[in-house]
């Protein structure tokens, strides 16, 4: 007769002398995983220790925006007391100007039934003519204090708003007469300041040098003044910006490019000429732009 196999529960198997083995190991695993968790919640603060801060399009920091707006203010108010000292008329004139448009405002509030809803809006259009009346003040009174010196085109032209690469002074006179080269959409723009006659010379030299380089490329000539056939200094902004756009941005690179293979020695020409021998502000440059 066959003996059959004992199946006590209390007899040593595999399974069980294996058991303490595992055991440790779940221990180890769990001790791992624990270490690994702390680990994992204390690396977010070293993460935000050493976050890089935002960059602007240049490369640059990126500043918040009320310090921006302080930033503004300064320039503004700065840009005030300067203007203020050459027209001492400004603050009558922009007290008329808020007054007058806030009136006619207010007015139209009546008329339509709701004067207090109107209000906010006459305060809000009246500040901005006399916002607009400064910035016209202010930029008249900075090309009256730069107008007649040497180097005030180069100050102009360097005020320009837009993609426009001046060159200031690249040929010149003893006598302080001066051709700036303007490159920009319109092409090349040569502009000379000083007397008229030894100007065009200079013009028509430098024509012949820059023609081997940009081929093509218009090349318009402009002579500052209040002659005939001159521009004003006032309209010398202006006048450049409202030439017809002959070049797309990519081909401005390029010639750039060429341009800069020309080289020669520049006249020092002074930037932002001012009575005195007083530069001109930065404020009253950003005042000028804006207006």
């Amino acid at each position: 007769m066959a003996r059959s196999r004992s199946s006590d529960s209390t007899a040593p198997g595999g399974s069980a002398g294996r058991t303490p083995k595992d055991g440790g190991r779940g221990r180890t695993s769990g001790a791992t995983a624990a270490g690994a968790t702390a680990a994992g919640k204390a690396a977010p603060p070293a993460g935000k220790a050493g976050k890089t801060p935002k960059l602007d399009k240049n490369g640059q920091p990126k500043v918040g925006r009320i310090r921006k707006l302080r930033s503004q203010a300064g320039m503004i108010k700065q840009a005030y007391t300067l203007t203020r000292k050459n027209d001492p008329k400004l603050p009558w004139i922009m007290l008329i100007w808020f007054v007058a448009v806030a009136a006619v405002i207010e007015l139209i509030g009546i008329l339509l039934s709701s004067p207090f809803v109107f209000i906010p809006l006459a305060v809000l259009f009246g500040a901005l003519a006399a916002l607009i009346v400064f910035g016209r003040r202010a930029q008249g009174s900075a090309y009256r204090q730069v107008e007649g010196q040497p180097g005030a085109a180069a100050w102009v032209l360097e005020g320009m708003r837009g993609d426009w690469r001046v060159s200031s002074g690249v040929a010149g006179t003893p006598q302080m007469d001066a051709v700036h080269r303007v490159l920009g959409r319109p092409g090349i723009i040569l502009v000379g300041e000083g007397v008229p006659g030894r100007v065009r010379g200079l013009i028509a030299q430098e024509k012949k040098k820059i023609a081997r380089v940009v081929g093509e490329t218009p090349i318009y000539d402009v002579v500052v003044g209040d002659d005939e056939g001159q521009v004003p200094l006032k309209k010398l902004s202006t006048h450049v910006m409202k030439l017809p756009r002959n070049l797309s941005a990519a081909e401005v690179n390029a010639l750039g490019r060429r341009m800069s293979a020309l080289g020669g020695p520049r006249m020092p020409v002074p930037g932002g000429p001012l009575p005195g021998g007083r530069q001109m502000s930065v404020s009253q440059r950003q005042v000028r732009r804006r207006g």
